[in-house]
């Protein structure tokens, strides 16, 4: 128990007095009328619990009614967060492991085994996938959504595969903007801080006719240097990004609507990289590498409700890339069609059932050290799902379903689960679930052949690691078991609690094998060959809980605790116990200091990374601070201060590639006109 305690004592007692002192400072406070666009009592602990979510079902769903550990950020928690990309919002959620690895890159996983390319959470932005065939995994420093535009995220930790398909294994992280309906007007903001960051937007939404409206949007973003990881020099990771796009939503009939949508994304970059050069061996050399980024998508989707109450919608989006990062060009095209359909059935069966069609076709030419054959490749996927919600009684439910999907890899896959959801009173909810879900195998896992690094061989001469992949994968699997307990204990507090437990099959991960010698690529030498393989087991089992306080009217403090254990078979699996922070705690506190002042804290604490060959990062606190001033009716100004505890701290271990910088305290000044 000392061992357990003893981490977390320099952080409560710091949390203490900051609690202790906003306590003396709302009781003290006069009253002052809210209006209503601030007000933090406006949304009763109810009205929270009741919110609409869409991402465990694939439709509209009573929060309170859902069978699964589910968390959702609204557009008001985003705005107070003062945060400036997604990756830092992300860190409001309990479960997700939020790391930064330097200034344009980030480690981002639900439940363990976080990477720099984490595989087992599925990134959506209304209903549009994000992760990348190349890893499995998502690109970060391509993922921009303007702040004010967003509706909510919701978050399930816990697998989607049953309605999402692969990749939703130990979670869904959906991305919902709001309507152009809502973002009417113009609306403008600058920024600017330490490390020369910049920040500018702009935004106008108008009308369309009768039955239509749109907006567009610019966005550009400047973020200078970090530190290196020697803690002195400053490192060459500092990136600038252009953001340009439009929403529109249309009103075609009483049962007929569409919304057509796009973007278009720009960024230059910088890291510091460790590579083998394979045409100039042996040495393997660590040196600053511009990355460039191009990428465009549309979106359009057509909802329909049929004459008996049931509905149905038909999305299509493309998506395109172009992305130049460690000498390597990577060029994507996306296309991908889904049609679902929700219906009623009798009086107890609620129905949703869809199929889909995604083709991706791609180009991956050589890098420093490595090279993927073929180089070019397209792969389809045909999927097809149904889940069924079906009432035992007037306060009990089972959920049932399955998603099959066929990919080229390994064919046919099955993503079956089965929940059961109870209220014993409308404030309580107490659910269960078992699930499977699958990792879609990546195109590095099945054809990357790449030159890790280099090693002298007693007597003279050198050795290349090299990893190749894997012509005959298998799929990655998850067998889940969750419950869960939520509960309004108050009409001011209420309590979300998730336990699960997760038995993992077919983990890749590279074996090695036996060395032979070449005269291939450069001079004579040794190769020890590494390859992947789809053998090792992994448990693990933890907890979530978090908590919401009305405190009055005009203070809200969010609590929240993560614990996780990861145990492993095999020893290269033994990183993704060492990228897992085991414990994560979070308290937020947002006040109204009056009718125009808010002041917003954030306090972390992240749990030790055990050593993951470059040594453990040590346990780390984080103070995060906002406040903000509106004046008039148009006017915002805001400050916010981050990692307000530390100069400089480490989040992530070094990728196999990319060299980590140092996170560092900072403040941002913010100003915003909304017309």
């Amino acid at each position: 128990m000392e061992r357990m305690i003893g981490p977390f004592r320099g952080t409560w007692f710091k949390l203490g007095v900051a609690v202790a002192v906003l306590l003396v400072a709302a009781w003290h406070l006069p009253a002052e009328p809210q209006t209503p666009q601030t007000a933090l009592g406006d949304a009763s602990l109810e009205d929270l619990m009741n919110v609409e979510v869409t991402s465990v079902s694939r439709k509209e769903q009573k929060l309170s009614r859902t069978a699964a550990a589910v968390y959702v950020i609204t557009q008001e928690e985003i705005r107070r967060s003062g945060a400036t990309n997604i990756p830092d919002i992300l860190r409001m959620a309990p479960g997700v492991d939020v790391a930064q690895v330097d200034a344009n890159t980030w480690a981002i996983s639900v439940r363990g085994f976080n990477d720099r390319y984490a595989n087992k959470v599925l990134v959506l932005i209304d209903g549009r996938t994000v992760y990348t065939p190349t890893s499995s995994g998502v690109y970060w420093d391509q993922l921009d959504v303007p702040l004010e535009d967003i509706d909510r995220i919701e978050i399930t930790r816990g697998p989607g595969g049953t309605v999402w398909g692969a990749n939703a294994v130990n979670g869904v992280i959906n991305i919902i903007t709001r309507s152009a309906d809502v973002t009417q007007g113009a609306s403008a903001s600058v920024g600017g801080g330490s490390q020369n960051t910049g920040q500018a937007f702009a935004q106008y939404g108008g009308k369309a006719g009768q039955n239509g409206s749109y907006r567009v949007f610019g966005d550009y973003v400047n973020r200078g240097n970090l530190t290196a990881s020697d803690g002195r020099s400053p490192a060459a990771d500092g990136w600038h990004m252009s953001h340009g796009g439009f929403r529109s939503d249309w009103k075609l009939s009483s049962a007929d609507s569409m919304t057509v949508q796009g973007d278009f994304l720009q960024t230059g970059e910088g890291q510091t990289i460790d590579a083998v050069f394979s045409r100039q061996l042996p040495p393997n050399r660590i040196f600053n590498d511009p990355v460039t980024v191009a990428a465009w998508n549309g979106l359009a989707r057509w909802n329909h409700t049929l004459a008996n109450g049931s509905d149905t919608s038909l999305q299509v989006y493309f998506d395109r890339y172009n992305r130049l990062d460690s000498g390597a060009r990577e060029a994507l095209n996306t296309l991908d069609v889904d049609f679902q359909h929700h219906l009623r059935f009798g009086a107890r069966h609620d129905i949703v059932w869809g199929v889909g069609f995604r083709l991706t076709s791609d180009n991956e030419s050589a890098g420093y050290g490595r090279s993927y054959s073929p180089q070019s490749l397209t792969n389809n996927l045909f999927s097809a799902f149904m889940q069924d919600e079906i009432a035992l009684g007037k306060s009990v439910w089972l959920t049932i379903g399955s998603k099959v999907e066929h990919n080229a890899y390994t064919g046919v896959e099955w993503e079956p689960s089965a929940k059961v959801l109870w209220q014993p009173t409308p404030r309580q909810a107490i659910w269960v679930s078992a699930a499977q879900a699958i990792v879609q195998t990546s195109r590095i896992e099945a054809t990357i052949h790449v030159d890790l690094s280099t090693f002298p061989v007693p007597g003279g001469g050198f050795g290349v690691v090299e990893l190749f992949g894997n012509p005959t994968p298998d799929s990655e699997k998850l067998y889940d078991f969750e419950a869960g307990y939520r509960v309004q204990l108050t009409r001011r507090f209420s309590v979300d609690i998730g336990a699960f437990s997760g038995s993992y099959r077919n983990l890749g991960g590279p074996v090695a094998g036996n060395p032979f010698f070449t005269t291939e690529e450069g001079p004579a030498h040794v190769v020890l060959p590494l390859v992947f393989q789809f053998s090792a087991n992994a448990h693990t089992y933890g907890a979530e809980t978090f908590g919401t306080w009305t405190v009055t009217p005009r203070w809200r403090i969010t609590p929240s605790l993560s614990a996780i254990h990861l145990v492993a078979n095999n020893v290269y699996m033994i990183e993704a116990a060492d990228n897992t922070p085991q414990i994560q705690a979070q308290i937020r506190s947002s006040l109204d200091l009056t009718r125009r002042l808010d002041w917003d804290v954030s306090v972390w604490h992240i749990g030790r990374l055990r050593d993951g060959g470059d040594g453990a990062v040590p346990a780390y606190n984080r103070v995060d601070s906002r406040l903000a001033w509106r004046i008039g009716e148009f006017t915002e100004v805001s400050i916010v201060g981050q990692n307000l505890l530390t100069p400089l701290h480490a989040e992530f271990h070094n990728d196999y590639e990319v060299r980590r910088t140092l996170v560092e305290r900072s403040v941002f000044a913010k100003i915003t006109w909304r017309y």
